[in-house]
């Protein structure tokens, strides 16, 4: 396990350049000369910082998660009612689509990292099981009869909202539609 420690305005600059190549490139096709060269700092300044390009890849994968999530907790709160809120994660992602026009990291980092016992694999698998968790929360209080199902159908929805974005549909709106028509279904 990787020790925590603070991290350096250096440190900081590398994360953000991570981010930016992995999701922009991949997370395979970005080395960490090409990390180091784009934050500005050496490759001994980026080992000493995180250890390894493995232990980068899940800072990043975090921090996305992080963000994320209180991204999903902001549109959630911000619902008029519990029925609402069962949608909320579709409403976030219209926001965070704005500047994520790639798709889904964890998507592709799941589909560039497969091994489970990867740490950065867990973050992301761990990001779509928290979705899931969330939508039969929210189908849960807002009385949907089913929720287990209507989750398992809601977090297909999202996901394939996210998976065809690179495609440029604009279908965010209809996927949204139909999330509204299934959560008043029950």
């Amino acid at each position: 396990m990787q020790e925590t420690r603070p991290v350096t305005p250096a440190g900081r600059r590398i994360v953000a350049a991570a981010e930016e190549l992995f999701y922009d490139r991949g997370i395979t096709a970005v080395g960490v000369d090409l990390i180091a060269e784009h934050s500005g700092v050496t490759k001994r300044t980026l080992y000493n910082q995180f250890g390894s390009k493995d232990h980068l890849v899940t800072v990043y994968l975090a921090g996305r998660d992080e963000r994320w999530r209180s991204l999903v907790r902001v549109a959630v709160d911000a619902a008029e009612t519990p029925a609402e809120a069962v949608t909320a994660p579709f409403e976030a992602l219209r926001t965070w689509s704005t500047t994520n026009t790639r798709g889904c990291a964890f998507i592709n980092a799941l589909a560039e990292i497969p091994d489970p016992a990867h740490p950065a694999h867990r973050i992301a698998a761990d990001q779509k099981l928290w979705l899931l968790d969330l939508f039969r929360e929210l189908a849960t209080t807002a009385g949907c009869p089913n929720p287990a199902p209507l989750a398992n159908q809601l977090l297909a929805l999202h996901e394939g909202a996210l998976a065809t974005q690179p495609l440029s549909l604009d279908n965010l709106r209809d996927i949204t539609d139909l999330a509204r028509t299934l959560v008043r279904a029950g």
